[in-house]
Parts: structure tokens; C-alpha cells; sequence
């Protein structure tokens, strides 16, 4: 099990055309829908007079959390090519927003799809992509006289501290590489 995945730094822009329809794309890091529905927004407002503002993304280590929107584009000719875009890249935490400016012929659905992956991909190949490491968090309580062991565990371990609590029952919660998670549960139980 990999405790790292694909996502990009910083935005980047692609651009793609055919027969005088114009696809500018634009790919963000973003961790939330929130983020997205902002970007979306701005978007929106940014480009109001351009034909359709379609997007993907895909959230989280796994890309588990995902969603592509044609608006108004025929079904599946927009969003599912801007997200197999990602999947090809094996990217996470992005969104992908494609613009298009009509330029007077139909391109077709085979067309469309060429396109709106052709400026997904163009997006992707201008960001500066980077590991991430997958965390899983470990929530300890113990007795305050265990503070040292305890503190030294996660340091050996190169845990991070996330939050602590310290009163008659301590507590700390700690965010390790997931593959690491199991090991310092153990190591930290051994001290009670």
C-alpha cells in the first residue's frame, strides 16, 4: 500500500480549438466541494458570456469523491471526458473547469468528447504535480505521568501532533502515514 498519491501544486491553464469552437481549461488544487462550488461561481461570472462552463473533479487519496457536469452539453460529452482526463493522470484533489466559445459549426459528440479531453489534458501537462502523503489520525489517552513515553513515541514514530488535551487524563491525537497508523496504536498501547 502506496502512502502517497498525485495532485497538482499550483492552477494551471490548457487551450484547446477545433473549427473555431475555443476550450480554455483551467485545473485547481482543491480539497473540498466547497472549493469547487467557489471556483464554479467565479467561473460563472468570470465567463458569462461563454457558451457552457463544464467541469470534474475528484477528492480525496483514493479520487473517491468525484462528479462531472456537461452544462447543457449533450450527455457525457464534457464532464466524463474532463474527468478521464484526471483518471488518466492519476490525479487527486483537482477540479478541471473547461470554458467553451461556440464557434458556429456542431463539432458532434465524438467531437465534443475530442475536445473537452484535449484541454482537460493540456491543463494537466502545464501543472507541476506532487506527492501527497495519506494520513490516518490516532486519538490516545493515558495517564499524565506517561507524558514523556508517550511524546517520545511520536517523535520516533515522526508522527504529528494534530491536537492535545492535557488534564487528569491526558489525551493526543496524532496523524501518521496510514501504513505506519497500525504500528504506532501498538507501540502506544504498550505504555499503559
Amino acid at each position: 500500500m502506496s502512502d502517497t498519491y498525485t495532485t497538482i501544486q499550483a492552477p494551471a491553464e490548457g487551450y484547446y480549438t477545433e473549427k473555431r469552437s475555443k476550450f480554455y481549461a483551467f485545473a485547481h488544487p482543491v480539497t473540498t466541494v466547497e472549493q469547487v462550488k467557489e471556483l464554479n461561481s467565479f467561473y460563472r461570472k468570470k465567463y458569462y458570456d461563454a457558451r457552457h462552463v463544464c467541469f470534474a473533479y475528484r477528492l480525496g487519496p483514493d479520487g473517491a469523491v468525484f462528479r462531472a457536469n456537461d452544462d447543457g452539453e449533450p450527455s457525457s460529452t464534457a464532464g466524463k471526458p474532463i474527468l478521464g482526463a484526471l483518471l488518466s493522470a492519476g490525479i487527486s484533489d483537482v477540479v478541471i473547469f473547461v470554458i467553451r466559445y461556440y464557434g458556429g459549426v456542431n463539432l458532434g459528440t465524438g467531437g465534443l468528447i475530442v475536445a473537452y479531453r484535449a484541454a482537460a489534458a493540456d491543463a494537466i501537462a502545464h501543472a507541476q504535480t506532487t506527492e501527497r502523503l495519506m494520513e490516518g489520525q490516532l486519538e490516545f489517552s493515558f495517564a499524565y505521568e506517561k507524558m514523556n513515553e508517550v511524546m517520545k513515541t511520536g517523535r520516533n514514530m515522526q508522527a504529528r501532533i494534530v491536537q492535545q488535551n492535557f488534564d487528569n487524563t491526558c489525551s493526543i491525537t496524532f496523524a501518521i502515514a496510514k501504513s505506519r497508523l497500525e504500528e504506532l496504536e501498538a507501540r502506544l498501547k504498550a505504555i499503559r
